[in-house]
């Protein structure tokens, strides 16, 4: 009886798919087969002898997410697309960090999709009970409708796009993510910050460290601080950031102008957008983000109650 996987050809694949399925059935989802083709895989097919139904189990998994993964045609394309033809494109570090975060069904579906070295990767950094539920969702993946493995690599490579780019990932990722989230629109950030806090509240924490927002500069940043900051940008600016804001968070910002500065301030008065707001509030943030990297100060000392540089 064969019991060993691992040690079966190609053809002895091929040859336990037409047993389990029949040659009409296979023949669908092995395109392409010439006459010669198919007389060899005869041929094999009577040459097996007796198959574990492990093994015969692990063929079907193989070929059923080959041709979710090469054959699944879009509604409005000829060209066949491969959905999981993103993670070729991630770094190791990259791919452990987008699956980290997963249910083990959907990490069992990409595993599925990997060769086996960049799949004994990802298990490698699993936990021996992480590792353990994702071995048994792998032995049920045929119960995983097609739709439903298109889905989740759409979904995947959605999240794939806000991963950081450097392949120093695992030392540097709060760091990077940050810097990414800075660069989004105010909306975006709120979006992708709760994504993350949801998902991975540790990488949260991680990026809190090196991630600036309007509210921190009211709660990190003493005075001395706070008037460079304000000193060094436009007093409307300053007036439509603080649209909505606390009263004695107002009076704090008033109070840190110079007293002509504080003598021309005007507060916005009526309904104005929020995203004209957001955009004022965005301003004084990149600003602050720029006194950091010319060395004011170090967000992580403010944010941990060190020294700050001066």
């Amino acid at each position: 009886m064969i019991t060993d996987y691992n040690r079966l050809s190609g053809l002895q694949k091929v040859a336990i798919l037409f047993s389990v399925l029949g040659e009409s059935l296979a023949l669908t989802l092995v395109a392409g087969l010439s006459k010669t083709d198919i007389r060899k895989i005869r041929a094999a097919m009577r040459e097996l002898g007796n198959v574990s139904f492990a093994v015969k189990k692990r063929v079907i998994e193989e070929f059923y997410f080959s041709f979710v993964s090469e054959k699944f045609q879009s509604s409005d394309e000829d060209e066949p697309k491969k959905p999981f033809e993103f993670l070729k494109q991630l770094t190791d570090e990259q791919l452990v960090a987008l699956l980290q975060p997963e249910e083990p069904r959907v990490v069992a579906i990409v595993l599925a999709q990997l060769p086996a070295e960049r799949r004994i990767l990802v298990m490698n950094r699993m936990s021996p009970e992480e590792k353990g539920r994702v071995l048994i969702e792998m032995g049920n993946l045929n119960d995983v409708p097609l739709e439903a493995v298109v889905n989740v690599a759409a979904d995947l490579k959605e999240k794939s796009h806000f991963l950081p780019r450097t392949v120093q990932f695992s030392r540097g990722g709060g760091k990077e993510i940050a810097e990414i989230l800075s660069e989004m629109s105010p909306e975006e950030e709120e979006k992708f910050l709760e994504a993350i806090n949801r998902e991975s509240p540790e990488l949260a924490k991680e990026i809190k460290k090196y991630y600036l927002t309007f509210e921190d500069i009211f709660e990190y940043f003493p005075d001395n601080l706070l008037r460079d900051l304000m000193n060094s940008v436009e007093l409307d600016t300053i007036a439509l950031a603080l649209k909505g804001m606390p009263e004695e968070r107002v009076n704090r910002v008033i109070e840190n102008l110079p007293q002509k500065k504080q003598a021309m301030y005007e507060p916005v008065e009526g309904a104005v957008a929020k995203r004209e707001v957001d955009k004022a509030r965005k301003q004084i943030v990149q600003q602050a983000r720029q006194m950091e990297k010319d060395g004011v100060f170090h967000l992580e000392d403010l944010v941990g109650g060190g020294e700050m540089i001066e």
